[in-house]
């Protein structure tokens, strides 16, 4: 289970990273860089992200639904409560604010993509979202 989670939010993380950071190297900094020059490119690049955005917001509201994603959210805040209570995060620095917001994001795509592996594992739960039509 841990190994399929991992998996599932570094995809996540890889999709909002490659989206927006807070250095030069993404998509919005090129897109807004190069939108004279290369704007068939920057509108693929961006088809592209939004369909990877899609699936993974898709996923993650079918499986979790908005009472989950406000669980995750609140868990997020609480861990980051913790930590700035402990003196290991400062919210004074705008560039770790961002980290941290795109991290939080990356967390929770990540949990509603393996929410019904999660699931699964701790109630022995099967989850079927999609019934197929019988034939007779």
């Amino acid at each position: 289970m841990g190994r399929a989670f991992l998996i599932r939010w570094a995809a996540a993380l890889f999709l909002v990273l490659v989206t927006f950071n807070p250095t030069s190297l993404n998509y919005y900094r090129w897109a807004q860089n190069n939108w004279d020059t290369s704007t068939p490119m920057v509108a693929l690049f961006g088809l592209v992200l939004l369909v990877g955005y899609i699936i993974f917001f898709r996923a993650t509201f079918r499986s979790i639904g908005y009472i989950g994603i406000g669980l995750v959210v609140a868990l997020v805040g609480a861990v980051l409560w913790v930590l700035w209570d402990w003196g290991w995060i400062s919210f004074e620095n705008p560039t770790a604010l961002t980290w941290i917001g795109l991290i939080a994001l990356s967390f929770i795509m990540g949990v509603g993509l393996s929410w019904s592996i999660i699931r699964r594992r701790l109630s022995g739960q099967l989850d079927v979202d999609d019934v197929e039509p019988t034939s007779e």
